[in-house]
């Protein structure tokens, strides 16, 4: 006999690293290739098993994967496309943890407290970049 149950999850997203509300109504769709970030770093892995549901911090800069046309930690040494930075993710997204792909709203304009970055971000790293950020 299946027994259907319903739960409930509450989660207060951490936007520290967002330097004001401007840009906020105006994200892009974009697609994460979740195989590129770092557990604990990027994201927080599921560790409850009655509702098994990683979550992807908000803040996170990106760039575009040029190959796939995924989106992947930003890395000014990388040299598949993810050195030219796209922007941050604006949300703290919820996902299963067998996901591989996963959909998020992109900050590509706006103000940005660098410090406050989940996983370190410093501004001089960005020689190339398709977003209009402020740091502050």
């Amino acid at each position: 006999m299946l027994q259907p149950i319903t739960t409930q999850r509450s989660v207060t997203a951490n936007t520290e690293w967002l330097g004001g509300r401007h840009g906020t109504d105006d994200t892009d769709t974009i697609t994460l290739d979740i195989t590129r970030f770092t557990s604990g770093t990027h994201y927080v892995p599921s560790t409850d098993t009655s509702q098994p549901y990683s979550l992807f911090k908000s803040g996170v800069p990106v760039g575009k994967i040029t190959a796939s046309g995924l989106y992947g930690p930003f890395d000014k040494a990388a040299a598949d496309g993810r050195q030219i930075l796209a922007g941050f993710v604006l949300a703290e997204t919820l996902f299963a943890p067998t996901a591989i792909k996963v959909p998020a709203a992109l900050l590509w304009h706006g103000t940005v407290r660098a410090a406050k970055v989940p996983g370190g971000f410093t501004p001089a790293d960005v020689t190339s970049t398709n977003a209009l950020i402020r740091y502050v």
